[in-house]
């Protein structure tokens, strides 16, 4: 059997409620990267805090919002209100809300 390298464990899935614990706002995982897939300039204008690149990030759609993030797995924490996202997109990627989670369309069959 091979050697098997370069496997990432990622803390939160596709569906799954966030926080964002330096933002302070609420969001739903929509994608996950398993590393920084964005360019050094974003990451030079943008992330401030320099989170490491090479750890998971996540497109998450913004609670109270239109708009979409892409953030670093240490700047996030599990949500615990646990109460849908109110954001356009929620429809059109995922069915329902189920104990804490969101079922993508695609799955629910």
């Amino acid at each position: 059997m091979g050697k098997v390298t370069n496997i990432t464990q990622v803390k939160f899935s596709v569906g799954e409620l966030v926080h964002h614990r330096l933002f302070d706002y609420r969001g739903v995982v929509v994608d996950v990267d398993q590393n920084f897939q964005g360019t050094d300039e974003w990451y030079e204008a943008v992330a401030k805090s320099r989170p490491p690149k090479n750890k998971p990030w996540y497109h998450v759609l913004v609670h109270e919002s239109d708009h979409s993030t892409y953030v670093a797995e240490q700047n996030l924490e599990a949500d615990v209100v646990s109460e849908p996202i109110n954001h356009p997109m929620v429809e059109h990627i995922f069915s329902r809300l189920d104990h804490g989670k969101y079922v993508r369309i695609d799955l629910d069959n």
